[in-house]
């Protein structure tokens, strides 16, 4: 019997097994997809190769790309992106790691409190997280994001309206900043050419300012796993966890299983969690074994969906209710100076505004850009609008066309796009469930990821409207010749809250623990935990640190553990011991 089953091995995943296995628990480790075990082989700076949606290598499906994708069904017009692999999607994030707004906690006392969904708070304090955060923070590493052109303009520009300079991690009034970042500093060569050959390691580490984030960060090439600039889980979390025996003074070294897709949690007659069965892509193997604790980090659509296929308890009908993804949307301002929208790393500058969301600048590679001028849910600007929404100050709304396309794509180097993201009210309405329309695949019945649109809760609709409004406000005193705002379809990059964590049992899954409120000895650790929208921030490190915590919870409350993060320092994926155990393993 083991002593933990986490299945997947994602952002949170990762963490958690890492740190069980770091206090010496015996941790089998379950991915759906592949092991990226080479990035320099196994990735490329082709958008198409990474990031098909059916063919990609950063698709949802299994590691052999001839085989379809797997299957899920979206009523409505609208991209769920999330891949399967081990680190998860965190291969393809740009690294932001800010914290969360603390009005989004329990206990929150700031006078802008009911700005927040205080129906759907989490259960503990932001203050409670802190040493989570900073645990995390160090073993990552996050540091301020090295910044560009792109960067510097944006703060200027936010700077240009009034906005001041927040200096602290905590977000305590609308202010910019740079980006707190999982993605090491340049230093040697890196940034500084882009001559292939000069950046390889050790003449060349940390970020190299390619553009390519989000087709995954293989460089600087030669560099050992655990030293690739951008600090996924799977060259952060899952090499420490595959040798926490050599560099943890009691660890030991996880399982990983990967073509292992999760079908069945098993209960014993207590309705405790006892056993979990998984498939084998390739073979069609079953295999069923048992953990006295079992961890799902499946993420938002695959955890719910493994839930209900298992047929556990749901009383309240709250798992798979509530998914909160950030109501985002982009607005591209044309100006007339050089930005550099396609170097470094894509996002290394933030504004947030407690009881809205936040806005960041993003740099995208050349064709992605062009995909995003037309990606819109309001027609083509300047034929037809389907009547929403309003341009807030913007020239155009909608996908671009003729001359405006062509004046945006001329010169990309002089877009500057700004992505907005709210906070968004966790509402029913949005959710995962079980499809009836779509045929089961081979792992049960497929999820069904309902996003209501146009149909938001007032709030989230005055976030939105806002946000836009303040980043027109932003290209506007930065010179922009034109402005564009694209109304972005159902997009959903930062999705949460579908397995939440609450106060109320009446409107959650998990107790304050992050434990099943029904399924004793069943935990969650992916962003389906997250009791809410986090005011608006990207969710992995506050995903990170609530595993962290979790991973604590479940070493104290079912193995007589000790309580470490205060108790003791993080090692850092980057130190030395940890660069020697990842070589000594051929990681």
């Amino acid at each position: 019997m083991r002593d933990v089953i986490v299945a997947g091995a994602g952002g949170g995943g990762a963490v958690i097994a890492k740190e069980l296995a770091a206090q010496g628990l015996n941790v089998l480790l379950l991915e759906a997809g592949p092991r990226f075990a080479n990035p320099e082989t196994d990735w490329t700076h082709f958008e198409s190769d990474a990031n098909g949606l059916f063919g990609g290598y950063f698709r949802f499906g299994p590691a052999d790309l001839s085989r379809p994708a797997w299957l899920r069904d979206l009523p409505q017009s609208s991209l769920f992106l999330q891949l399967s692999g081990v680190g998860g999607t965190t291969n393809h994030y740009q690294g932001n790691s800010p914290r969360a707004m603390p009005g989004a906690f329990a206990g929150y006392q700031g006078s802008d409190r009911a700005a927040y969904d205080t129906a759907h708070l989490f259960p503990i304090s932001y203050r409670e997280l802190i040493p989570y955060y900073e645990w995390v923070e160090q073993t990552l590493p996050v540091q301020t994001a090295p910044m560009g052109a792109k960067e510097d303009v944006f703060l200027r520009g936010a700077q240009m309206i009034g906005l001041p300079v927040q200096r602290s991690k905590d977000i305590t009034r609308a202010a910019c900043r740079p980006q707190e970042n999982a993605v090491l500093q340049p230093s040697g060569t890196a940034g500084k050419t882009d001559d292939a050959s000069r950046l390889q390691f050790p003449q060349a580490k940390g970020c190299t300012f390619c553009g390519h984030c989000a087709q995954g960060c293989f460089l600087p090439r030669r560099a050992p796993l655990n030293l690739k600039s951008k600090r996924a889980t799977s060259v952060s979390y899952i090499p420490m966890a595959l040798t926490a025996d050599l560099w943890s003074r009691c660890g030991r070294a996880v399982t990983l299983i990967t073509d292992a897709f999760a079908v069945r949690v098993n209960t014993d007659e207590h309705s405790d969690a006892r056993s979990l069965t998984w498939r084998i892509g390739v073979t069609g193997e079953i295999f069923t074994e048992e953990a006295r604790v079992i961890v799902l980090s499946c993420g938002t659509a695959e955890t719910p969906r493994l839930w209900l296929n298992s047929g556990l308890p749901n009383p309240n009908g709250w798992v798979g209710q509530g998914l909160t993804d950030h109501f985002v949307d982009l607005v591209v301002g044309v100006m007339p100076f050089y930005t550099g929208l396609t170097k470094g790393t894509g996002s290394g500058a933030r504004v947030d505004f407690p009881g809205y969301g936040m806005m960041e600048v993003v740099g995208q590679p050349p064709g992605t850009t062009a995909g995003l001028c037309s990606f819109s849910d309001a027609g083509i600007a300047g034929f037809y609008d389907n009547g929403l929404p309003n341009s807030q100050g913007a020239d155009t709304v909608g996908r671009l066309i003729g001359r405006d396309l062509k004046n945006a794509m001329s010169n990309v180097d002089r877009l500057l796009y700004i992505d907005v993201f709210t906070d968004d009210d966790v509402e029913a309405q949005n959710r995962v469930s079980l499809s009836s329309g779509v045929p089961p695949d081979e792992h049960g019945a497929v999820p069904r990821i309902e996003i209501q649109h146009r149909n938001r809760s007032a709030r989230t609709i005055r976030n939105r409207e806002y946000l836009v409004g303040q980043a027109v406000r932003v290209l506007r005193a930065l010179g922009a010749r034109r402005v564009h705002r694209i109304n972005k379809p159902p997009f959903v990059i930062h999705s949460h809250s579908t397995m939440r964590m609450g106060s109320d049992p009446d409107t959650s899954v998990l107790s304050s623990n992050a434990e099943s409120r029904w399924v004793k000895r069943l935990f969650v650790a992916d962003n389906s935990a997250l009791a809410n929208g986090l005011g608006g921030p990207n969710p992995t490190l506050t995903t990170q640190a609530l595993a962290t915590r979790t991973a604590e919870k479940i070493f104290q409350n079912y193995f007589g553990g000790r309580h470490w993060v205060e108790d003791s320092n993080p090692v850092s994926s980057v130190d030395n011991s940890v660069t020697e155990a990842v070589i000594r393993r051929g990681l």
